[in-house]
């Protein structure tokens, strides 16, 4: 904590502007040193041009520099940052310069290590600077966003408080039995920390909308050949990813891209049509796709809806019974020919959650497909409930054991085993939601969760 710590901010390559940042103690004298136009005063969270050199006086590059002060600093300490052209070279000489001043090579994730070791964030809100970094699109950028503005680390605090005032007065009840103090029940006892089960239960369920946020929902394109499925994902991409020709067996393996649909993060995949074939290349690109369909989150079946079903689509449809299913009918600009009655057989085979006639040659076809996708999500298939939601598996693992020691207390309880069994189950439960937010959290934690940031954060 007494170091003074340093590391290029920005990513490597070529740009406009690159950051070193420099965070500790000696940061301020730092600047002085090697910054030719410092003045002796420096008014924090002021600008001041000039030249950084090195420690034989070259100039190095010609920038900006500012100095904040502490505590009031996302590290916590004092921080300097010096924005120059960003050089991968020039940058690098700077960091040089910095370091023969009196600073170290900051280590993967120091900076936001350092400002929860400074009580600036809670290790939920660390947590959330790496999804907020790796988001993939809108909705994954505004869960970490609301993370890293504290909003699930005051839940955990509050879930902790309640938790808590049941643990106080199960004290009282145990220490003082005989006293002339006011004593709780069982029930309300109960009453109270099934209430905080509930908000746990409903912080589990979000993960796996969570997860899907954050990673991707992975979408499989199935059907059989030549009925659209490559013209569907080059239309979904905005671009011609997939080869479409009249031929039978043109995509002979899968084809996996991503995009956004309605602000989710979206890994399509664009399966070989399923057949029977003697190719055996053919076959092996058939099995790939059906390995795709088992871990997809939603399959889009397309069917040609200008001709009659064929028993290939009946056993492509077999094949994803129990999967969440789109249902596309595409062609719909040479005629629908597909009856009523074959419609609701295949209906009958898949677990259906929506249905779209549509011509996916076309923008506005491809429209018709993306708001159905969109829809799909919105009424259930991946929506979290509202409220937080959990995004992070460490997080998930500590609400998982923290709502099975909780549930065992509750039990204990309505067994009306003795208090001070009961109480373990419930303190434990404390104890480890102090992990998320990292209050009861090990060395080992830390380091596992801070080692996972690059370098400059």
């Amino acid at each position: 904590m007494a170091d003074t710590i340093a590391a290029i901010a920005t990513p490597l390559g070529e740009g406009g502007v690159g950051i070193v940042r420099v965070s500790g103690p000696n940061s301020l004298s730092i600047m002085k040193s090697i910054y030719r136009e410092c003045p002796d005063e420096v008014i924090p969270r002021h600008v001041y041009y000039g030249h950084v050199v090195d420690n034989h006086g070259t100039v190095i590059d010609d920038m900006v520099a500012i100095y904040m002060k502490a505590p009031h600093t996302f590290t916590g300490d004092d921080v300097v940052e010096f924005q120059a052209h960003g050089s991968n070279v020039s940058l690098k000489l700077i960091l040089r310069s910095v370091i023969a001043s009196g600073a170290r090579l900051a280590d993967p994730g120091e900076f936001t290590k350092n400002a929860f070791l400074n009580g600036r964030l809670d290790l939920s809100q660390a947590e959330a600077v790496i999804d907020l970094i790796k988001a993939r699109s809108e909705k994954p950028l505004s869960i970490a966003s609301e993370q890293l503005n504290g909003s699930l680390g005051q839940e955990i605090i509050d879930i902790r408080n309640h938790i808590k005032d049941v643990l106080a007065q199960m004290a009282v009840n145990i220490d003082f039995p005989d006293e002339d103090i006011e004593q709780v029940s069982y029930d309300e006892f109960l009453a109270e920390l099934m209430k905080q089960q509930g908000r746990l239960g409903k912080l589990i369920k979000s993960a796996e909308f969570g997860k899907l946020a954050r990673e991707g929902i992975k979408l499989a394109l199935v059907g059989r050949t030549n009925v659209g499925k490559s013209s569907l994902m080059n239309g979904l991409l905005g671009e011609d990813r997939a080869i479409v020709t009249n031929i039978p067996g043109t995509t002979r393996d899968t084809i996996e891209e991503s995009a956004t649909i309605g602000g989710y993060p979206i890994v399509i995949v664009d399966t070989a049509g399923i057949r029977d074939t003697d190719d055996v290349i053919e076959q092996i690109g058939i099995e790939r796709s059906k390995n795709q369909i088992d871990i997809a989150d939603l399959v889009i079946m397309v069917i040609d809806g200008s001709s009659s079903l064929e028993d290939e689509d009946f056993e492509i449809a077999k094949h994803i019974e129990g999967k969440q299913v789109l249902l596309v009918v595409n062609k719909e600009d040479l005629g629908v020919n597909i009856s009523e009655s074959e419609i609701e057989r295949i209906k009958s085979i898949l677990n259906c959650t929506g249905i779209v006639y549509t011509t996916v040659k076309t923008l506005g076809g491809i429209g018709k497909v993306r708001e159905a996708i969109e829809h799909v999500f919105k009424e259930g298939l991946v929506e979290s409930e509202g409220g937080n939601i959990v995004t992070n598996e460490r997080h998930k693992d500590a609400l998982v054991r923290a709502s099975e020691s909780l549930a065992q207390g509750i039990e204990l309880l309505e067994m009306c085993e003795p208090l001070e069994i009961a109480e373990i189950e419930v303190r434990d439960t404390f104890q480890i939601l102090g992990e998320i937010i990292g209050e009861t959290a090990s060395e080992e934690i830390l380091d596992t969760v801070f080692s996972k940031f690059c370098l400059g954060k």
